[in-house]
């Protein structure tokens, strides 16, 4: 094992947040009772505010090793669940915001935050998924279960569609036979929308702009990692009985809505949490993304960088530039 390694490093600079690639030691990682070898992480959304100044405060204390997501090998354990040579996975649990993340040649981690790397999968695969692709399932997951979307010839809407949410939920829901709309702002993207098996292109526009509280019924259901007017007029469409998954903001946190569709139409709106969500939900999306998620079109959808890539990647996934599915790999 090496003396020293390399971590990307959030600290407090002259009062702002500077993210770098820093040589660590193992003496200078949290105190957790399990000590994992990292492989690969991935980028998120929340991996971009981090590493391009802490936007929104994700990181709640500096410095902070950046990276929600992380796959490894088991080095050094004190859990009895697990062993040396045992390949974990860990998504959320509060990494790059209260806990030190996934942007570490070596990573020490509560073990009750770790899950089996599941056999269907790769560390490689598993990060492709990563947060994104995981909360995906938790959606899709959560419609199923409300089950309206079993029961309507209407599509269901995938907001924020080419992005890493939208990309995984597109092709769960078109494996398990739905009919998807893929809504986005990037129609140049609409071939490869299609491919993941997107049956309807919707444009970001048609959404974004304000409408009535109740509008002519055109979803079953609704994946949506938008908000804001996104959200708002995605709810007004969605079928009476029918639902909303929400999991994102990156169109915004606000949310100027009526009660409307949730008391005529019996809409609910269904939060979902993938950062705290207990292994009761997060073992059976797994479980789902191992049976459903069709590997080739995960392939297609992923691709492979180094931690010194971070700094320009961050700044694309913010503006929407990102495609898929980013692995970091962390020895690179």
């Amino acid at each position: 094992m090496s003396d020293s390694f390399n971590a990307m490093v959030v600290d407090d600079v002259d009062g702002k947040a500077r993210a770098s690639i820093k040589s660590l030691t193992l003496a200078d990682l949290p105190d957790h009772d399990v000590l994992v070898e990292v492989a690969f992480s991935s980028l998120n959304y929340k991996d971009g505010l981090v590493v391009k100044g802490n936007r929104n405060k994700v990181a709640r204390k500096l410095p902070m090793v950046g990276g929600i997501d992380l796959a490894g090998t088991v080095v050094e354990s004190s859990d009895p669940n697990w062993t040396p040579g045992d390949k974990v996975i860990c998504n959320g649990f509060g990494m790059s915001e209260g806990h030190w993340g996934g942007y570490s040649q070596f990573q020490r981690v509560r073990g009750n935050t770790l899950l089996a790397l599941p056999e269907a999968f790769t560390m490689e695969q598993a990060m492709a998924i990563g947060t994104a692709g995981y909360t995906a399932a938790l959606c899709v997951e959560a419609l199923e279960n409300w089950g309206a979307i079993q029961h309507s010839d209407l599509p269901v809407l995938v907001t924020g569609a080419a992005g890493g949410v939208g990309s995984v939920a597109i092709s769960l829901l078109s494996a398990r036979g739905y009919k998807v709309a893929a809504a986005t702002g990037r129609p140049e993207q609409a071939e490869y929308l299609h491919a993941l098996g997107a049956t309807e292109i919707v444009s970001r526009q048609e959404l974004a702009e304000a409408g009535g509280p109740l509008q002519k019924e055109r979803w079953s259901g609704v994946v949506d990692s938008v908000g804001s007017t996104t959200l708002v007029n995605a709810m007004a469409q969605t079928v009476y009985g029918g639902a909303v998954a929400a999991c994102g903001l990156a169109g915004g946190m606000d949310m100027n809505a009526t009660v409307l569709p949730h008391i005529l139409r019996g809409v609910a709106l269904l939060g979902i949490d993938s950062v705290m969500a207990p292994m009761s939900k997060r073992i059976p999306a797994w479980e789902r993304l191992a049976r459903d998620l069709d590997q080739a079109k995960l392939a297609e959808v992923t691709s492979l960088y180094g931690m010194s890539d971070l700094f320009d990647l961050a700044e694309q996934i913010l503006v929407g530039q990102v495609r898929g599915r980013v692995v970091i790999d962390v020895n690179k």
